[in-house]
């Protein structure tokens, strides 16, 4: 039973209890997989058969890792529990059952893009608006009706559901939910959300079959628990009714997937379903300093609905979490990018010891720049490179047309994006034309009337007449004005902001971010050439190397919070600190969503092992103008005992070249706010002076002095106090070159030497 020896005894009785329902409240960085893993093996250990275990995971990852440890305690036997995802283990079942509900034991399975394309031809049959009606919207609709077993027909002929489609004038769902259900019966297929939907229909029409499994599953484990949804709730009750030897495993401060259906409620009201259960709490996190795990907590407390528990860790203390601010995502990206080449060759580190979390995936945009510039490698895992999205390289394929309207590529992407009736046979067309007479595509499109005929020499005219007019405006405007027009009367911009499914959101705001970048590059002050073109060579010299497929390489870690659930990492920096983005706007105004994204920002701490870095930028770019963002209100609910702040005095217009003054305010701020005493029992005591606001120390955006107006280039003299309307007070280092290029290096506080152009600069002079 050598297994047994290395667990704490919190971990141990759980593994030991094998009988009844059982609740494992397992906090970040507890040894949750061990447990599972320990807990299976010892009930092989002591005479149940494999056969009987079923343990249902979230991931093919997480189910294969247990299986291999479970091997190692118990041997071939592994093999034979039943485990794996809940759709895996259920299209198994269905695989045996299928004739019972009318659908064929081989029976298809469709993913996400087969269900959409179904969902697609019965939009243009019932001749609705693909815009009203965007596919990923319908499908997520039909989906989240699954996930709550809800049929068609009682989607039909519910009455609050039917109002909501007819208040969002969207009155048809219910029949394109019936259509596409009978379609894919049908054609004998399944969608993913189908697996359970029919297996509750499955084992509650068919009380034989539930019988047969609820002896075949004496013992049910399941991991995530606060993952689940009603459709998982409802199979594994029923499937674990007869025995009642279950036992699920969770955190309710990890649940996170409220957007995917999951219920919070179903690990809060486990009690109620099991008044017998005995729950045991894995409090000791083995991953994470003290500081982290005591920050994790202190943020975490501010939740009303959450089972109680007390995680601590008995690691070293390690260093306080650092607070870092920049001027804009881009600097964000520099200064993170500076910091991992500063803590590699300090520490020692590998790449792969980094991670860097964000909130919204167009936020990798300014990561993967400011990595790319200083070499460091990286990997975007669970999403895509920024420059390989779909809709950022559909627009760069219209400004690649600007410039060179011969680039075939660029022709064939977006000559029918968005939608203009020139399809496949259209562009074989003017293939045909250009190879007949020895010319290229666009000889052929800007001359359409001499080689193809009717309607599509039309067309092709209206599509030549757009990419000529994007010509002759960017020669006139500067790189993000042209960028802005192109994605205007392309049409691209209209076409993702009429799709509000969650995808479509966030494609509309990855072009928004494209549009950023390009602006915080016309804006810059250090550059001569402004133009789109210049812009876009940037870009192709940023592209080259993203189709590196090494996999064993050293690499820095990007994802969204959410894909980063159940890793660790050495350090781990949370960028986008701010209102509005974390907590994302969306989530502002009710408590229920607030909490979910505390939730997400605990997640994102406990990922971290050793170092943790939270950044923020105090201005970013939204639809080309410059906004002054606030710190997270995240910020200060840790509590600062275990904040390193970055904290600098809010204005100073004399400078001489020293932080004195900044250590003085520095220090003299009590570095422990603690939270409030508890007054003892009965006492009345007047509150306790409520600890100042750890963002009201932080740096903001510099706002510029009332009738700021920048100097003239002339005037400038080395050694001047400036002032800029963005980086606040500063010092003329030196001047080079000569009227109108005079470039300045000025030295500001809290950023170091900067150099601009002086006839681009918005620099004043104070003295």
């Amino acid at each position: 039973m050598d297994y047994l020896a290395g667990l704490n005894p919190q971990q141990r009785a759980a593994v030991e209890n094998t009988k009844g329902p059982v609740m494992i409240v397992a906090g970040a960085g507890s040894g949750k997989t061990r447990v599972i893993t320990f807990r299976v093996a010892h009930l092989i250990q002591t005479g149940t058969d494999p056969f009987n275990i079923l343990v249902l995971t979230f991931t093919n990852k997480a189910s294969k890792d247990m299986r291999e440890r479970i091997s190692k305690v118990v041997g071939a036997e592994a093999k034979n529990i039943w485990m794996g995802t809940f759709h895996s283990v259920f299209a198994k079942i269905l695989r045996v059952e299928a004739e019972k509900i009318g659908y064929p034991n081989n029976f298809t399975i469709y993913d996400t893009d087969d269900s959409k394309s179904v969902i697609r031809a019965i939009l243009k049959e019932m001749q609705l608006d693909d815009k009203l009606y965007a596919p990923n919207f319908v499908y997520g609709r039909i989906s989240s009706a699954k996930n709550n077993l809800i049929s068609w027909g009682e989607y039909q002929a519910n009455d609050q559901i039917q109002a909501e489609d007819i208040q969002n004038k969207r009155p048809l769902l219910g029949q394109i939910y019936e259509t596409y259900a009978k379609r894919c019966f049908r054609a004998g297929a399944m969608d993913f959300d189908d697996l359970l939907f029919k297996t509750n229909i499955l084992l509650k029409e068919h009380p034989d079959v539930l019988n047969k499994y609820q002896q075949k599953f004496r013992y049910l484990m399941v991991d995530e628990y606060q993952d689940t949804n009603f459709s998982q709730y409802t199979i594994v009750k029923k499937l674990a009714a007869a025995y009642q030897n279950i036992c699920v495993v969770g955190d309710d401060a990890q649940s996170i997937y409220a957007f995917r259906g999951a219920n919070i409620q179903n690990i809060l009201n486990f009690e109620r379903d099991y008044p017998d259960l005995k729950v045991y709490k894995l409090e000791q996190n083995y991953r994470s300093t003290q500081n982290i795990v005591d920050a994790a907590s202190s943020i975490i407390a501010n939740n009303k609905n959450q089972l109680e528990k007390n995680v601590f860790s008995e690691n070293d203390p390690g260093d306080r979490i650092k607070v870092a601010r920049a001027f804009t995502d881009n600097e964000e990206g520099k200064l993170v990018a500076e910091s991992i080449i500063q803590e590699r060759s300090l520490k020692g580190y590998t790449y792969h010891d980094f991670a860097i979390l964000y909130r919204t995936n167009a936020q990798s945009r300014a990561m993967e720049e400011g990595l790319r510039k200083l070499n460091i490698p990286y990997k975007i895992y669970g999403g895509t490179s920024f420059y390989q999205r779909k809709e950022i390289k559909d627009l760069i394929a219209y400004f690649r047309l600007t410039f060179n309207p011969k680039d075939e590529e660029a022709i064939k992407r977006v000559i029918n994006y968005p939608k203009r009736g020139i399809g496949d046979t259209s562009i074989d067309k003017i293939i045909v034309a250009a190879d007949q007479h020895n010319l290229t595509m666009w000889d052929v499109i800007s001359n359409a009337h001499q080689y193809v005929d009717g309607r599509l020499a039309n067309q092709l005219n209206d599509f030549a007449m757009m990419v000529q007019s994007f010509q002759a405006e960017a020669k006139k405007l500067d790189a993000y004005d042209s960028a802005l027009f192109i994605a205007q009367h392309a049409g691209i911009l209209k076409e993702l902001y009429t799709d509000d499914s969650v995808e479509g959101r966030a494609r509309y705001e990855n072009i928004q971010e494209l549009l950023n970048g390009i602006k915080e590059f016309a804006e810059r002050e250090d550059i001569e050439e402004k133009g789109l073109d210049i812009f876009m060579q940037d870009v192709a010299l940023l592209t080259n190397d993203d189709k590196d497929g090494d996999k064993n390489k050293d690499t820095v870690s990007l994802m969204t919070i959410h894909s980063a659930k159940g890793l660790e990492f050495k350090n781990v920096f949370i960028v986008g600190l701010e209102e509005n983005l974390f907590p994302s706007q969306m989530s502002l105004t009710n408590r229920t969503d607030l909490e979910e994204e505390r939730r997400l920002f605990y997640v994102a701490i406990t990922r971290a092992e050793v170092k943790l870095t939270i950044t923020y930028a105090t201005s970013r770019y939204r639809w080309g103008t410059l906004t002054n963002c606030e710190p997270s209100r995240f910020i200060n609910e840790i509590n600062p005992k275990f904040l390193e702040l970055d904290v600098k005095p809010a204005k100073s217009t004399s400078f001489d070249g020293s932080f004195d003054s900044e250590r003085k305010s520095w220090t003299s701020q009590p570095r422990d706010f603690i939270s409030k005493p508890k007054p003892a029992a009965g006492a009345t005591t007047s509150a306790p002076p409520a600890r100042p606001k750890t963002t009201s120390l932080l740096a903001k955006a510099h706002v510029p002095t009332p009738g700021f107006t920048p100097s003239q280039p002339h005037e400038f003299q080395g050694g001047m106090e400036v002032e800029h309307e963005k980086f606040g007070f500063g010092k003329i280092i030196s001047l080079e070159g000569t009227l109108p290029d005079v470039k300045a290096t000025v030295f500001f506080q809290g950023l170091g030497n900067k150099q601009l152009l002086l006839k681009f600069a918005k620099l004043m002079i104070v003295k």
